[in-house]
C-alpha cells in the first residue's frame, strides 16, 4: 500500500503545480509589465520636456512647411492666360490689376519686377525686370526657406538632447554605485532607464525630423523653380518673345 499511497502524493504535487504555475506565471508578468508608456517617458527624466518640446515643434514645423510648399501658394495656374495675353498686348496696368488681387509668391515677385518695364522699349527693359524677378524669388524662397531650416534644427538638436540625457542618467548611476548601490541592481535601474530611454527618444524624434527637412527642401526647390520659369514666360511675352504662358 506504500507505493500506491506514494505514487497519490505524487499525482496529487504535480496537479497542485500545475495549477498554482499558471497564476505564478500570469502574476510575474503582471509584475513585469506595469509599465505603461506614460511611466516609461516619465522614466526619462528632465531631458523628457525639452525632447517633447521639440516633437511639437517639429510637428508643427512639418505642416506648416508642407502648406507653404505647395504649388497654390507659388504658382496662380488659373491667371497665367489672361496674364500672358495683358502681356502680350503690354497691358501693364491690367496686369498689376490681376496680380494685386493674388497672393502667390509668383504674383508678388511680379508685381515688384513689372513697374520697371518700358513698353516704349522693343523688349520692354527684359534684362531689369529679370534681375528684379531674380532677386524677389530669392527673397520668397529665404523667408520661406526658414521654416524648413527649423526642421533641420530639430532633427539635429533632439538626438544632442537625448545624449545628454544619457550622460545625465549615466552620471546618476556612478553615483548610485558610488553610495554603496553596486550589490542593488534595482538601484541602478531609474539611472539606466533615463540613460536609454532619452537616447532612444532623442532618434525618434531626430530622425523623422531630418527626413522632413529633405523632403520640404525639396519641395520647396521645386515650387521655386516652377515659379521662376512661369515668370521667365510671362516676361518673354511682355518682349514679344515666343512663350507659352499656359504652362506652369
Amino acid at each position: 500500500m506504500r507505493p500506491a499511497h506514494l505514487r497519490s502524493l505524487l499525482f496529487s504535487a504535480i496537479v497542485t503545480l500545475a495549477s498554482t504555475a499558471p497564476l505564478t506565471a500570469a502574476e510575474d508578468a503582471t509584475a513585469a509589465s506595469p509599465t505603461s508608456l506614460w511611466r516609461l517617458l516619465a522614466q526619462g527624466g528632465w531631458a523628457m520636456w525639452p525632447l517633447g518640446l521639440c516633437s511639437l515643434g517639429a510637428l508643427a514645423l512639418t505642416i506648416h512647411a508642407a502648406r507653404e510648399t505647395r504649388r497654390q501658394r507659388f504658382v496662380p495656374d488659373p491667371l497665367l492666360v489672361p496674364l500672358g495675353d495683358h502681356l502680350a498686348r503690354r497691358d501693364l496696368p491690367a496686369a498689376l490689376g490681376l496680380l494685386a488681387a493674388d497672393g502667390t509668391v509668383l504674383a508678388r515677385v511680379l508685381a515688384a519686377a513689372l513697374p520697371r518695364a518700358r513698353p516704349d522699349l522693343p523688349d520692354a527693359n527684359k534684362t531689369r525686370i529679370e534681375e528684379s524677378i531674380a532677386e524677389g524669388i530669392e527673397h520668397e524662397e529665404a523667408t520661406i526657406g526658414q521654416w524648413v531650416n527649423y526642421l533641420n534644427v530639430v532633427a539635429t538638436v533632439a538626438p544632442m538632447i537625448g545624449l545628454l540625457g544619457t550622460v545625465s542618467g549615466m552620471i546618476g548611476a556612478f553615483q548610485t554605485i558610488s553610495s554603496g548601490g553596486m550589490g542593488r541592481p534595482e538601484l541602478l535601474a531609474g539611472d539606466i532607464g533615463e540613460a536609454l530611454i532619452t537616447t532612444a527618444t532623442g532618434l525618434v524624434i531626430g530622425i523623422p525630423a531630418m527626413i522632413a527637412y529633405f523632403v520640404m527642401r525639396n519641395r520647396l526647390g521645386n515650387q521655386v523653380m516652377a515659379a521662376a520659369q512661369a515668370a521667365t514666360r510671362l516676361v518673354d511675352r511682355l518682349a514679344g518673345e515666343p512663350g507659352d504662358s499656359s504652362n506652369g
